[in-house]
């Protein structure tokens, strides 16, 4: 899921669940909006990916994955407004329906996820 700086949901795709995060990232990265940075969890933590924020002159904030070779060094303090990401889906989980994952197909469940991420894009 993509967000603005205020924490309103801008688009986002539906993966598998075995699905990293940073091959889910591919299918958003043509449809991301004009940015200065980009905040992301360890999960993002790609080369590949770095370098295509990277020549789309968005700025990378993702902190390296544990286990990486040669870390790259991210902005800590502007890492701390992650938060509001994780706000976005604390505010998606209050609607019951998307929490629980009532509906088992995936088209369903993405069109609930249109509908409560428009009225949150509206609040």
């Amino acid at each position: 899921m993509v967000c603005d700086g205020l924490g309103r949901p801008l688009t986002f795709f539906l993966s598998p669940g075995q699905m990293s995060d940073a091959k889910g990232a591919l299918a958003l990265l043509n449809a991301l909006p004009p940015a200065k940075a980009l905040l992301a969890d360890k999960g993002y933590d790609a080369d590949w990916f770095r370098e295509a924020l990277e020549d789309k002159g968005i700025a990378v904030c993702i902190p390296a994955r544990r286990g990486r070779k040669n870390p790259a060094s991210h902005d800590r303090k502007l890492y701390k407004q992650r938060h509001r990401i994780e706000n976005l889906f604390a505010r998606l989980k209050d609607w019951r329906r998307i929490a629980t994952r009532y509906d088992r197909c995936g088209e369903l469940f993405l069109s609930a996820i249109c509908i409560a991420a428009t009225v949150m894009f509206w609040l």
